[in-house]
């Protein structure tokens, strides 16, 4: 749906990007993970075809940008990092009036707009101005206004920018919905763990280049081949070592006032048989989880070391 051959751009002598290799399958969602700077907005603009590639090529929904621009707008909702909004215009006026920006029948924009308008969680809002929503209800509206045209991808720059908490979620739970409906969305974020949230595949950007993509189920499971488990509970610390050696599946273990840190290599069906035989010796056991992968951690050390050996899986 959306595919990139070493794709560049320049502005004189700076790189922007550079030699960007990119492919994001048909009804899924990936993310653009980087800090600001990392050429996350201008690639997005290339695809947009509202910046011109200094050299390589990009297709999206089997155009090429250079070559067939109006089809691939007509292809692709596009939500920018930072909108204007017009004064004195309401919600469904400014929705029909980017339906009729994309030649939208008069009778199907009006119907769509009502339907979008709910979709979004906006439904009370049709006859509200613009510019009197707060921001999370301004950018929940500009996911709508992406949609009017019923495009096939949507491309979204920092869709939860300079939102409160509230409306972060409210941003997410309108991501996961899109997804549902399969729809393709590229969308870029310099926060890891909202892309983690919504996203089926992850690049990572880093002054212009994409130095590694990642399922996300194979960024979760990437920095050990082992699971680090916290048991919280009282017992002598004799009973703590007999009990967690006769495991084979325990790598290595760190007793500590009130628990024990292990590094296991066993599935979770496993993991509930250790928990049994720490009961059954005597471990008077009050908590026993698995702490969440650190994906932030896996970012860094990624970028830090330019890898590029973390690939999707097929």
């Amino acid at each position: 749906m959306i595919r990139t051959e070493n794709l560049c751009k320049r502005y004189g002598r700076q790189l922007v990007v550079n030699q960007l290799n990119l492919t994001v399958r048909p009804g899924t969602v990936f993310g653009i993970v980087g800090e600001n700077g990392a050429g996350k907005t201008t690639t997005l603009s290339m695809l947009v075809t509202l910046t011109a590639p200094t050299s390589g090529r990009a297709f999206v929904n089997g155009f090429e940008v250079a070559q067939d621009p109006v089809a691939v707008r007509r292809s692709v909702g596009y939500m920018p990092d930072s909108f204007g909004v017009f004064d004195d215009i309401r919600c469904m006026e400014y929705l029909q009036f980017y339906a009729d920006c994309y030649r939208v029948p008069r009778p199907v924009a009006r119907q769509r707009a009502r339907e979008l308008l709910a979709w979004v969680g906006l439904e009370d809002k049709q006859d509200a101005y613009v510019n009197a929503l707060s921001r999370g209800m301004q950018q929940r509206l500009e996911l709508a206004r992406c949609l009017m045209h019923d495009p096939a991808v949507l491309v979204l720059d920092e869709p939860s920018s300079g939102l409160d908490p509230r409306s972060r979620l409210e941003m997410r739970a309108i991501l996961l919905k899109l997804k549902d409906a399969g729809k393709t969305v590229l969308l870029s974020s310099h926060i890891l763990h909202e892309l983690v949230e919504v996203a089926d595949e992850l690049g990572f950007m880093r002054s212009g280049e994409l130095q590694a993509v990642a399922s996300v189920d194979v960024l979760r499971n990437h920095t050990s081949a082992y699971r680090t488990l916290q048991v919280v509970g009282e017992a002598p610390e004799h009973v703590w070592r007999h009990a967690l050696a006769a495991d084979g599946r325990v790598v290595e273990f760190r007793l500590r006032p009130g628990g024990a840190q292990v590094q296991y290599g066993g599935t979770t069906g496993q993991q509930a048989e250790l928990l049994q035989r720490l009961v059954t010796a005597g471990v008077a056991v009050q908590q026993f989880y698995e702490e969440a992968v650190d994906v932030e951690a896996l970012f860094l050390r990624l970028t830090a070391s330019h890898d590029t050996s973390v690939e999707a899986a097929p």
